[in-house]
């Protein structure tokens, strides 16, 4: 006789909704436990797609292994409710966000049951809840009162069409994902979470975990710790000064021009007159960028001479001010002192626009490229045939 799959399907999804059979029992101790957590879907009115169902059938194998191994499984679902997606749709239908959202919820519930996935059905929610959202925001007023969390003005991907501030995998080639409405770069208000201060823990927990070398090597990137110091620079003929940070002060004698990022707030006021238009045209250019095309997919080097010059505080040497889209204002100050002979980028913006470069560590051939190892230090004064540490 053939096995009937559909009718099997329905007897059986019925029993286990009626009998709970996946509901967790969090205070049987008496078993090892295993939390098994999906991305929760973002509940559109399309339903679920192919790229749902792959991800939730592999975490629903493992979850049923682990019944079968002995273990008490955690196997929730809920909703990532809130977003842009949900407010954008409301203004452009002037449907309620409330009513659109539950009903598609319930689409996406019947989906997921149909499929006939182990959840805890009685552990849902959704992002949208008053009773989930008063603790994220619980978490914010603690954050806060600890100085974790800060309002300051930073450059964000804003899309005047969309009336919001866009992630950066949210913009593709200068236009919003969602209705590919044209995205620029400006200054305004954010509320950001003080990272940095949990640096080391967060690295340390990375070795902690199961997770592919890669994935573990994107998040180190994330975190983004970096030992270095700070340097203060003085414009030329005026009373103005800058700070850079840098991981490598001991090859600031190689240091031949300086780079700001074009949102820089000193920008405007250093541009010389006879410079001022070229600077502003690449500002606007700039502002159309992601930050990932600004660095990883930015392979040509571009900017624009300021006009003004930096002190170099040890050589005493003037480096020419420029702007360029491959420093961002997000990372260390938002300014940097280019030392081409020994990092790619700035060998390959100094190769573009015929700039010095000077090479202050032995070894390499700077004709072809920059030589970014190790070695003594050489016309650096003071500093010369000292290694790193000794240097540093």
């Amino acid at each position: 006789m053939a096995y009937n799959f559909i009718e099997n399907e329905k007897k059986w999804q019925k029993y286990w909704d009626e009998n709970k059979t996946f509901q967790t029992d969090i205070w049987d101790f008496s078993k090892p436990k295993y939390y098994a957590l999906d991305m929760f879907p973002y509940p559109s009115g399309q339903g679920l797609h192919v790229g749902h169902v792959e991800g939730y059938t592999a975490t629903d194998i493992i979850s049923r292994m682990r019944r079968m191994q002995g273990y008490n499984v955690l196997h929730p679902m809920g909703w990532d409710a809130f977003g842009l997606p949900a407010e954008q749709y409301a203004i452009n239908t002037g449907n309620h966000p409330e009513t659109f959202t539950r009903k598609n919820i319930e689409t996406f519930k019947k989906q997921l049951k149909s499929l006939a996935i182990s959840y805890d059905w009685d552990r849902e929610f959704a992002s949208c809840d008053e009773d989930y959202y008063k603790w994220t925001q619980a978490i914010f007023i603690k954050l806060y009162n600890k100085g974790l969390a800060k309002l300051v003005e930073m450059p964000v991907n804003w899309c005047e069409e969309l009336g919001t501030v866009l992630s950066n995998d949210e913009v593709i080639d200068g236009k919003s994902e969602r209705g590919g409405f044209p995205v620029v770069r400006k200054n305004m208000k954010q509320w950001v979470m003080d990272i940095p201060k949990y640096a080391e823990i967060l690295l340390n927990g990375l070795d902690e975990i199961d997770w592919p070398e890669s994935t573990k090597e994107i998040q180190r990137n994330w975190i983004g710790k970096s030992i270095g110091a700070e340097i203060d620079f003085t414009v030329s003929g005026t009373d103005k000064k800058f700070t850079v940070f840098t991981t490598r002060p001991d090859t600031i004698f190689g240091s031949t021009y300086c780079v700001l990022s074009p949102e820089h707030p000193l920008v405007k006021e250093i541009t010389t007159a006879d410079q001022k238009e070229e600077v502003e045209k690449y500002v606007a250019e700039a502002a159309s960028k992601s930050d990932l095309q600004r660095t990883e997919l930015n392979k040509d080097k571009t900017g624009a001479f300021t006009g003004s010059y930096a002190i170099n505080p040890f050589s005493k040497k003037l480096m020419p001010i420029w702007i360029s889209d491959y420093v961002l204002m997000t990372y260390g100050t938002g300014a940097i002192m280019a030392v081409p002979a020994h990092d790619q980028r700035d060998y390959d913006f100094a190769k573009a626009f015929n700039l010095e470069i000077i090479p202050v560590l032995e070894g390499g051939d700077i004709s072809k490229e920059a030589f970014i190892e190790d070695g003594k230090h050489i016309n650096s004064e003071f500093l010369n045939g000292l290694n790193k540490q000794d240097a540093i």
